[in-house]
């Protein structure tokens, strides 16, 4: 997290001064009028204005994780369907074969990280969907939902894959253990994320129906100030 935090903190002036320039180019295109006799150029600079935009929200997404130091951010309220609506922006090119409904219970302020919440939720919908796509599946489907419990917020990443197998589901938080190729991931994901959830006061549990779905679940506390 460090290491993404340096080197977001370094893209983020990089990438953010091409984007506005080529919007500015953009907007000045738009607004010539020889563009109204052109739909095709027109629709090809909405397009890439489009895109341009895109680029400015993943950046802005990833200003979460602009270094901090060690204490900040731990403790800090933060509404989980935020968190949830920016690792879906990060994890979109895998997320854009799979269908993703959530339910979620509209009082969404939690207290933590949120930049390492955001990671755990990567993790949770990118694994999801991975092993969707690999698997073939004709109607791939990820549910999230979240409900209050006991002053927590316990949040569901469900999937309708093939589920996991008994032998390996008691395995999968251990580090380096994949079930992936060789090449294809380091296995390390899901052991850290079982860290940030605990770190959080919470935990992180897998469960899974081999050949129906397979649920991670997790908690997190509550942001209301019970001072």
């Amino acid at each position: 997290m460090a290491a993404l935090g340096t080197l977001s903190a370094g893209l983020l002036h990089e990438v953010n001064n091409p984007v506005n320039f080529c919007l500015m180019a953009v907007e000045v295109g738009l607004e010539d009028p020889l563009i109204a006799q052109s739909s095709s150029l027109k629709e090809c600079l909405l397009d890439a204005q489009t895109g341009m935009r895109r680029v400015q929200q993943i950046v802005s997404d990833l200003k979460t994780f602009a270094y901090r130091g060690p204490t900040e951010g731990m403790d800090v309220p933060f509404y989980f369907d935020k968190a949830l609506d920016s690792a879906r922006r990060l994890s979109s090119h895998e997320l854009r074969p799979v269908r993703v409904t959530t339910d979620l219970d509209p009082n969404g302020l939690v207290r933590g990280d949120e930049a390492l919440i955001i990671g755990v939720l990567i993790n949770l919908l990118t694994n999801a969907a991975l092993a969707l796509v690999s698997k073939g599946h004709a109607d791939p489907l990820i549910e999230v939902k979240s409900r209050w419990a006991n002053g927590r917020l316990h949040v569901s990443v469900c999937d309708n894959g093939r589920g996991i197998a008994p032998h390996n589901l008691e395995r999968i938080f251990e580090p380096f253990f994949t079930t992936r190729d060789v090449g294809k991931g380091l296995g390390l994901g899901l052991s850290i994320s079982y860290s940030v959830i605990e770190n959080h006061g919470g935990r992180l549990v897998a469960e899974s129906e081999e050949g129906a779905w397979t649920r991670m679940s997790f908690d997190l506390p509550s942001g209301e100030d019970h001072g």
